[in-house]
Protein backbone atom coordinates (compact mmCIF):
# COMPACT_ATOMS: atom_id res chain seq x y z
CA UNK A 1 0.00 0.00 0.00
CA UNK A 2 1.54 3.61 -0.71
CA UNK A 3 1.36 6.16 1.67
CA UNK A 4 1.84 9.14 1.33
CA UNK A 5 4.77 11.10 3.21
CA UNK A 6 2.66 14.23 3.42
CA UNK A 7 -0.19 13.02 5.38
CA UNK A 8 -1.11 15.53 7.99
CA UNK A 9 -0.29 14.00 11.75
CA UNK A 10 -2.99 12.84 14.32
CA UNK A 11 -4.02 11.75 17.34
CA UNK A 12 -7.32 9.46 18.34
CA UNK A 13 -9.27 10.13 21.23
CA UNK A 14 -10.93 7.01 22.80
CA UNK A 15 -11.87 8.18 25.97
CA UNK A 16 -11.09 5.22 28.24
CA UNK A 17 -12.16 2.66 25.88
CA UNK A 18 -9.77 1.73 23.39
CA UNK A 19 -9.89 -2.25 24.10
CA UNK A 20 -13.67 -2.08 23.41
CA UNK A 21 -15.27 -2.87 20.16
CA UNK A 22 -17.37 0.84 20.72
CA UNK A 23 -13.92 2.34 19.46
CA UNK A 24 -14.09 0.39 15.75
CA UNK A 25 -12.80 4.02 14.34
CA UNK A 26 -9.34 4.14 15.69
CA UNK A 27 -8.77 0.51 15.36
CA UNK A 28 -9.53 0.92 11.38
CA UNK A 29 -6.98 4.10 12.19
CA UNK A 30 -4.52 2.48 14.24
CA UNK A 31 -4.34 -0.41 11.48
CA UNK A 32 -3.89 1.55 8.55
CA UNK A 33 -5.04 5.56 7.04
CA UNK A 34 -3.72 7.12 3.68
CA UNK A 35 -4.94 10.02 5.09
CA UNK A 36 -3.75 10.80 8.12
CA UNK A 37 -0.43 9.47 10.25
CA UNK A 38 -1.41 8.54 13.63
CA UNK A 39 0.48 9.77 16.22
CA UNK A 40 -0.79 9.09 19.30
CA UNK A 41 -4.13 7.60 21.02
CA UNK A 42 -5.29 9.35 23.65
CA UNK A 43 -6.44 6.84 26.03
CA UNK A 44 -6.52 7.10 29.80
CA UNK A 45 -7.55 3.44 30.85
CA UNK A 46 -4.56 1.97 28.33
CA UNK A 47 -2.20 4.58 29.10
CA UNK A 48 1.66 3.43 28.66
CA UNK A 49 0.78 1.10 25.94
CA UNK A 50 1.23 0.69 22.46
CA UNK A 51 -1.99 0.98 20.56
CA UNK A 52 -1.29 -1.58 18.15
CA UNK A 53 -0.99 -4.12 20.71
CA UNK A 54 -3.92 -2.98 22.73
CA UNK A 55 -5.83 -3.72 19.60
CA UNK A 56 -4.84 -7.61 18.39
CA UNK A 57 -1.02 -7.71 20.00
CA UNK A 58 0.28 -6.24 16.52
CA UNK A 59 3.50 -3.52 17.94
CA UNK A 60 2.85 -0.56 15.45
CA UNK A 61 4.95 2.03 17.56
CA UNK A 62 1.42 3.77 18.02
CA UNK A 63 1.93 5.19 21.67
CA UNK A 64 -1.03 5.42 23.84
CA UNK A 65 -0.77 8.39 25.70
CA UNK A 66 -2.83 9.42 29.27
CA UNK A 67 -3.51 12.96 28.26
CA UNK A 68 -3.05 15.48 25.37
CA UNK A 69 -0.48 17.17 27.55
CA UNK A 70 2.28 14.36 27.35
CA UNK A 71 2.19 14.84 23.12
CA UNK A 72 4.90 18.01 23.94
CA UNK A 73 7.46 14.49 24.62
CA UNK A 74 6.77 12.80 21.83
CA UNK A 75 7.17 16.07 19.61
CA UNK A 76 10.54 16.95 20.91
CA UNK A 77 11.32 13.13 20.64
CA UNK A 78 11.09 13.41 16.62
CA UNK A 79 7.43 12.82 16.63
CA UNK A 80 4.79 14.38 13.84
CA UNK A 81 3.37 17.35 15.14
CA UNK A 82 -0.46 16.80 15.07
CA UNK A 83 -2.68 19.13 13.23
CA UNK A 84 -5.85 16.77 14.21
CA UNK A 85 -7.49 15.29 16.98
CA UNK A 86 -9.98 12.25 15.83
CA UNK A 87 -13.00 10.84 17.86
CA UNK A 88 -11.88 7.38 17.43
CA UNK A 89 -14.69 5.99 19.03
CA UNK A 90 -19.08 4.96 17.57
CA UNK A 91 -20.74 5.71 20.91
CA UNK A 92 -24.15 4.04 21.07
CA UNK A 93 -27.18 6.18 19.27
CA UNK A 94 -23.54 8.15 17.84
CA UNK A 95 -23.98 10.98 20.82
CA UNK A 96 -20.95 12.58 22.27
CA UNK A 97 -20.92 12.38 26.02
CA UNK A 98 -19.13 15.38 27.52
CA UNK A 99 -16.21 13.60 27.99
CA UNK A 100 -15.60 13.44 24.67
CA UNK A 101 -16.82 17.38 24.30
CA UNK A 102 -14.46 17.85 26.98
CA UNK A 103 -11.54 16.27 24.63
CA UNK A 104 -12.19 17.75 21.63
CA UNK A 105 -12.31 20.84 23.70
CA UNK A 106 -8.64 20.34 25.47
CA UNK A 107 -7.52 19.09 21.36
CA UNK A 108 -8.85 22.11 20.51
CA UNK A 109 -6.92 25.00 23.31
CA UNK A 110 -3.34 21.89 21.77
CA UNK A 111 -3.81 23.55 18.66
CA UNK A 112 -5.67 20.76 16.31
CA UNK A 113 -8.22 20.88 14.17
CA UNK A 114 -10.92 17.85 15.41
CA UNK A 115 -13.26 15.23 13.08
CA UNK A 116 -15.63 12.92 14.09
CA UNK A 117 -17.97 10.43 12.94
CA UNK A 118 -20.82 10.30 15.60
CA UNK A 119 -24.33 11.84 15.17
CA UNK A 120 -24.12 14.15 17.17
CA UNK A 121 -22.24 17.07 15.86
CA UNK A 122 -19.05 19.19 16.75
CA UNK A 123 -20.55 22.24 15.47
CA UNK A 124 -23.84 22.19 17.35
CA UNK A 125 -21.79 22.60 20.94
CA UNK A 126 -20.68 26.51 21.48
CA UNK A 127 -17.79 25.30 23.00
CA UNK A 128 -16.28 24.34 20.60
CA UNK A 129 -17.50 26.37 17.60
CA UNK A 130 -16.36 29.26 19.85
CA UNK A 131 -12.84 27.51 20.64
CA UNK A 132 -12.26 26.52 16.79
CA UNK A 133 -13.47 29.92 15.60
CA UNK A 134 -10.78 31.59 18.40
CA UNK A 135 -8.36 29.83 17.35
CA UNK A 136 -8.46 29.69 13.44
CA UNK A 137 -8.85 25.34 13.60
CA UNK A 138 -11.58 23.55 11.73
CA UNK A 139 -14.21 21.35 13.10
CA UNK A 140 -15.35 18.45 10.93
CA UNK A 141 -18.53 16.47 11.23
CA UNK A 142 -18.53 13.48 8.83
CA UNK A 143 -22.07 12.14 9.39
CA UNK A 144 -23.60 16.02 8.43
CA UNK A 145 -25.57 14.95 5.50
CA UNK A 146 -25.39 16.29 2.53
CA UNK A 147 -28.28 19.09 0.82
CA UNK A 148 -30.59 17.27 -0.73
CA UNK A 149 -29.72 18.88 -4.58
CA UNK A 150 -26.41 17.05 -3.98
CA UNK A 151 -28.02 13.61 -3.29
CA UNK A 152 -28.43 11.00 -5.93
CA UNK A 153 -31.66 9.08 -6.43
CA UNK A 154 -31.13 5.46 -8.48
CA UNK A 155 -31.82 5.52 -11.49
CA UNK A 156 -30.13 1.93 -13.29
CA UNK A 157 -26.97 3.38 -14.56
CA UNK A 158 -25.36 0.44 -12.38
CA UNK A 159 -26.07 -1.54 -15.48
CA UNK A 160 -23.16 0.11 -17.54
CA UNK A 161 -20.98 -0.52 -14.92
CA UNK A 162 -18.34 -3.30 -16.42
CA UNK A 163 -16.56 -4.66 -13.48
CA UNK A 164 -18.44 -7.29 -11.02
CA UNK A 165 -19.13 -5.90 -7.66
CA UNK A 166 -18.58 -8.06 -4.47
CA UNK A 167 -20.17 -7.14 -0.99
CA UNK A 168 -18.47 -7.53 2.22
CA UNK A 169 -21.83 -8.14 4.38
CA UNK A 170 -21.71 -9.08 8.00
CA UNK A 171 -23.76 -11.04 10.53
CA UNK A 172 -24.37 -8.40 12.71
CA UNK A 173 -22.63 -4.42 13.50
CA UNK A 174 -18.80 -3.43 14.13
CA UNK A 175 -18.39 -7.55 13.57
CA UNK A 176 -15.19 -6.45 11.42
CA UNK A 177 -16.41 -5.42 7.55
CA UNK A 178 -14.60 -2.58 6.84
CA UNK A 179 -11.21 -4.51 7.96
CA UNK A 180 -12.13 -7.72 5.91
CA UNK A 181 -12.98 -5.42 2.75
CA UNK A 182 -9.97 -3.56 3.19
CA UNK A 183 -7.67 -6.87 3.50
CA UNK A 184 -9.40 -8.25 0.29
CA UNK A 185 -8.69 -4.94 -1.31
CA UNK A 186 -4.88 -5.29 -0.86
CA UNK A 187 -4.60 -9.04 -0.95
CA UNK A 188 -6.48 -8.58 -4.68
CA UNK A 189 -3.81 -6.07 -5.45
CA UNK A 190 -0.92 -8.29 -4.10
CA UNK A 191 -2.34 -10.61 -6.53
CA UNK A 192 -2.36 -8.59 -9.57
CA UNK A 193 -6.44 -7.83 -9.53
CA UNK A 194 -7.05 -4.46 -10.22
CA UNK A 195 -9.52 -3.71 -7.19
CA UNK A 196 -11.13 -0.83 -6.37
CA UNK A 197 -13.54 -0.05 -2.35
CA UNK A 198 -16.35 1.72 -2.33
CA UNK A 199 -16.64 3.09 1.56
CA UNK A 200 -20.07 3.35 3.20
CA UNK A 201 -18.67 4.69 6.34
CA UNK A 202 -17.21 7.33 8.42
CA UNK A 203 -14.21 5.12 9.29
CA UNK A 204 -13.35 4.55 5.44
CA UNK A 205 -13.10 8.17 4.86
CA UNK A 206 -10.65 8.53 7.60
CA UNK A 207 -8.74 5.90 6.25
CA UNK A 208 -8.27 7.24 2.49
CA UNK A 209 -10.88 5.95 0.72
CA UNK A 210 -11.66 7.60 -2.58
CA UNK A 211 -15.11 6.48 -3.34
CA UNK A 212 -18.39 6.14 -1.43
CA UNK A 213 -20.30 7.91 1.13
CA UNK A 214 -21.24 7.97 4.89
CA UNK A 215 -24.40 5.37 4.38
CA UNK A 216 -26.10 6.01 7.56
CA UNK A 217 -25.98 9.54 7.23
CA UNK A 218 -28.33 9.58 3.56
CA UNK A 219 -31.94 9.83 3.63
CA UNK A 220 -33.19 6.61 3.24
CA UNK A 221 -34.89 7.65 -0.43
CA UNK A 222 -31.03 8.35 -1.53
CA UNK A 223 -29.05 5.64 -0.32
CA UNK A 224 -29.43 3.39 -3.63
CA UNK A 225 -28.66 6.40 -5.57
CA UNK A 226 -25.73 7.68 -3.31
CA UNK A 227 -24.37 3.98 -3.13
CA UNK A 228 -24.81 4.09 -7.55
CA UNK A 229 -23.54 6.89 -8.33
CA UNK A 230 -20.28 5.93 -5.90
CA UNK A 231 -20.12 2.65 -8.43
CA UNK A 232 -20.55 4.43 -11.65
CA UNK A 233 -17.96 6.97 -10.39
CA UNK A 234 -15.71 4.80 -9.57
CA UNK A 235 -15.92 2.75 -12.49
CA UNK A 236 -15.40 5.39 -14.90
CA UNK A 237 -12.34 7.00 -13.60
CA UNK A 238 -10.50 3.39 -12.97
CA UNK A 239 -12.23 0.86 -14.82
CA UNK A 240 -11.40 -1.91 -12.29
CA UNK A 241 -11.43 -5.26 -12.25
CA UNK A 242 -13.75 -5.78 -9.43
CA UNK A 243 -15.72 -3.04 -7.04
CA UNK A 244 -15.56 -3.96 -3.59
CA UNK A 245 -18.53 -2.83 -1.24
CA UNK A 246 -17.77 -2.41 2.71
CA UNK A 247 -21.44 -3.45 3.97
CA UNK A 248 -22.79 -1.81 7.52
CA UNK A 249 -25.20 -3.16 10.09
CA UNK A 250 -26.55 -6.63 8.84
CA UNK A 251 -29.77 -7.97 7.04
CA UNK A 252 -31.43 -8.97 9.74
CA UNK A 253 -30.62 -6.48 12.50
CA UNK A 254 -33.98 -5.58 14.03
CA UNK A 255 -32.52 -2.15 15.41
CA UNK A 256 -31.08 -0.78 11.74
CA UNK A 257 -30.82 -3.49 9.18
CA UNK A 258 -29.06 -2.64 6.25
CA UNK A 259 -26.98 -4.83 3.18
CA UNK A 260 -30.15 -4.94 1.01
CA UNK A 261 -29.03 -2.34 -1.28
CA UNK A 262 -25.66 -3.73 -1.87
CA UNK A 263 -27.46 -6.82 -3.41
CA UNK A 264 -29.78 -4.98 -5.63
CA UNK A 265 -29.09 -1.42 -6.30
CA UNK A 266 -25.15 -2.24 -6.09
CA UNK A 267 -25.85 -5.76 -7.77
CA UNK A 268 -23.23 -7.54 -6.19
CA UNK A 269 -23.68 -10.93 -7.26
CA UNK A 270 -21.27 -12.21 -5.13
CA UNK A 271 -20.89 -11.79 -1.23
CA UNK A 272 -17.79 -12.34 1.37
CA UNK A 273 -19.57 -12.60 4.69
CA UNK A 274 -18.40 -11.99 8.20
CA UNK A 275 -19.45 -12.96 10.92
CA UNK A 276 -18.16 -13.24 14.84
CA UNK A 277 -19.15 -16.83 16.70
CA UNK A 278 -18.51 -15.59 19.80
CA UNK A 279 -21.17 -13.17 19.67
CA UNK A 280 -24.89 -14.72 20.32
CA UNK A 281 -27.10 -11.73 20.42
CA UNK A 282 -27.55 -8.73 17.88
CA UNK A 283 -25.57 -5.78 19.01
CA UNK A 284 -27.36 -3.84 21.95
CA UNK A 285 -29.85 -6.70 21.58
CA UNK A 286 -28.94 -8.79 24.67
CA UNK A 287 -31.58 -7.84 27.01
CA UNK A 288 -34.29 -9.19 24.24
CA UNK A 289 -32.79 -11.89 23.03
CA UNK A 290 -32.68 -11.07 19.67
CA UNK A 291 -30.19 -14.04 18.47
CA UNK A 292 -27.73 -13.83 15.39
CA UNK A 293 -29.02 -16.91 13.03
CA UNK A 294 -26.86 -19.41 12.14
CA UNK A 295 -24.48 -18.53 9.25
CA UNK A 296 -25.85 -21.40 6.88
CA UNK A 297 -29.66 -19.62 7.00
CA UNK A 298 -27.78 -16.30 6.98
CA UNK A 299 -26.15 -17.86 3.49
CA UNK A 300 -29.41 -19.17 2.34
CA UNK A 301 -31.09 -15.90 2.85
CA UNK A 302 -28.24 -14.10 0.59
CA UNK A 303 -28.70 -16.67 -2.11
CA UNK A 304 -32.42 -15.37 -2.33
CA UNK A 305 -31.34 -11.74 -3.54
CA UNK A 306 -29.27 -13.47 -6.11
CA UNK A 307 -26.14 -13.53 -4.41
CA UNK A 308 -23.47 -16.14 -4.02
CA UNK A 309 -21.43 -16.17 -0.68
CA UNK A 310 -17.75 -16.79 -1.87
CA UNK A 311 -16.51 -17.36 1.49
CA UNK A 312 -16.60 -16.73 5.41
CA UNK A 313 -14.42 -14.47 7.61
CA UNK A 314 -14.55 -14.37 11.25
CA UNK A 315 -13.91 -12.06 14.11
CA UNK A 316 -12.44 -13.55 17.41
CA UNK A 317 -14.35 -11.98 19.44
CA UNK A 318 -14.72 -13.39 22.96
CA UNK A 319 -12.87 -16.27 21.73
CA UNK A 320 -9.64 -17.27 22.30
CA UNK A 321 -7.57 -18.08 19.59
CA UNK A 322 -7.96 -22.46 20.00
CA UNK A 323 -12.00 -21.37 20.13
CA UNK A 324 -11.49 -19.54 16.85
CA UNK A 325 -9.63 -22.03 15.37
CA UNK A 326 -12.03 -24.73 16.26
CA UNK A 327 -14.97 -22.33 15.24
CA UNK A 328 -13.28 -21.83 11.56
CA UNK A 329 -12.66 -25.61 11.33
CA UNK A 330 -16.20 -26.80 11.95
CA UNK A 331 -17.80 -24.35 9.23
CA UNK A 332 -15.61 -25.30 6.54
CA UNK A 333 -16.91 -28.66 7.29
CA UNK A 334 -20.09 -27.93 7.31
CA UNK A 335 -20.60 -24.83 4.73
CA UNK A 336 -18.05 -26.43 1.95
CA UNK A 337 -16.95 -23.13 1.04
CA UNK A 338 -13.45 -21.14 2.48
CA UNK A 339 -13.60 -20.02 5.87
CA UNK A 340 -10.68 -17.70 7.53
CA UNK A 341 -10.45 -15.69 10.34
CA UNK A 342 -8.47 -12.59 8.68
CA UNK A 343 -6.86 -11.42 11.43
CA UNK A 344 -5.16 -14.79 12.15
CA UNK A 345 -4.92 -16.39 8.46
CA UNK A 346 -5.39 -13.51 6.20
CA UNK A 347 -7.69 -13.44 3.48
CA UNK A 348 -5.17 -15.38 0.57
CA UNK A 349 -8.02 -18.84 0.44
CA UNK A 350 -10.62 -15.94 -0.92
CA UNK A 351 -8.42 -14.78 -4.04
CA UNK A 352 -8.87 -18.09 -6.40
CA UNK A 353 -13.12 -18.09 -5.33
CA UNK A 354 -13.17 -14.12 -6.13
CA UNK A 355 -11.06 -14.26 -9.30
CA UNK A 356 -13.15 -16.99 -10.72
CA UNK A 357 -15.96 -14.47 -10.09
CA UNK A 358 -14.39 -11.80 -11.57
CA UNK A 359 -13.33 -14.42 -14.76
CA UNK A 360 -17.76 -15.28 -15.03
CA UNK A 361 -19.21 -12.03 -14.45
CA UNK A 362 -16.94 -9.57 -15.99
CA UNK A 363 -19.34 -7.66 -18.74
CA UNK A 364 -16.98 -7.60 -22.56
CA UNK A 365 -15.61 -4.06 -23.50
CA UNK A 366 -17.80 -2.48 -26.41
Amino acid sequence: MDIDDDRPGAVLLTGGRLHEPYSKVAHGLIRDSERFEIVAVVDNNNAGQDAGVVLDGTTRDIPVLASLDELAGLVEAGATKPTWAIIGVATHGGLLSQQLVDAAAEALRHDMSVAAGVHEYLSDSPLLVDLAHERGLELLDLRKPKPASELHFWTGAIDTVGAPRLAVLGTDCAVGKRTTTRFLHHALQNAGVESALISTGQTGWLQGATYGFVLDSVPNDFVSGELEHAIVTCWRAEQPQLILLEGQSSLRNPSGPCGSELLLSGDARATVLQHAPGRTWFDGCEDIDKRIPPVADEIALISHYGSDVLGVCLSGENLTTEQLVAERDALRDTLGIPVVAPLLDGVDDLIAPITAYIAAHTQPSE
